[in-house]
């Protein structure tokens, strides 16, 4: 049987939880996740889990904050006075934002905090600092 390498264009079907076994994303019920091994498009660790697996073989592989997005950086948190922006914007806690960036990339921010006078953003990924567990499946070597 033929095993996942890198180069591959490869089919998975995933569910990622945190560490509480709360369930953060899943290709349950959709299409599996189509990717080419090694590229660099999933988190390194995920990308190494599915090299080496057969068609329909499966893995769990636990990730560590630090390997998937990173520490949760408190300086990326910050407290923007309701004058500074744009009025017409609703402000929602959870609701995430771009904000345009000096080199002409967008960042994207979460709304954390809604006062009267102030909003609260962050900028860090909305795993960062967080372990997870991916349950994987192979379900199709594609090609390379």
């Amino acid at each position: 049987m033929a095993a996942a390498k890198s180069g591959d264009k490869v089919r998975v079907h995933y569910t990622g939880k945190l560490a509480d076994g709360s369930v953060f994303d899943s290709s349950d019920g959709r299409d599996p996740l189509e990717f080419t091994v090694g590229d660099g498009s999933v988190i390194p660790d995920f990308d190494a889990a599915v090299e080496g697996l057969g068609v329909g073989e499966s893995i769990t592989r636990e990730i560590e904050a630090e390997s998937a997005y990173g520490k949760y950086i408190d300086e990326l948190v910050m407290e923007i006075e309701r004058t500074q922006l744009p009025q017409e914007i609703p402000y929602e806690v959870g609701r995430q934002l771009q904000i345009p960036q000096e080199d002409g990339r967008a960042a994207v921010v979460t709304v954390t905090g809604v006062t009267d006078s102030s909003v609260t953003l962050d900028a860090n990924h909305p795993l960062a600092g967080k372990d997870l567990t991916f349950q994987i499946e192979l379900v199709e070597i594609v090609g390379e």
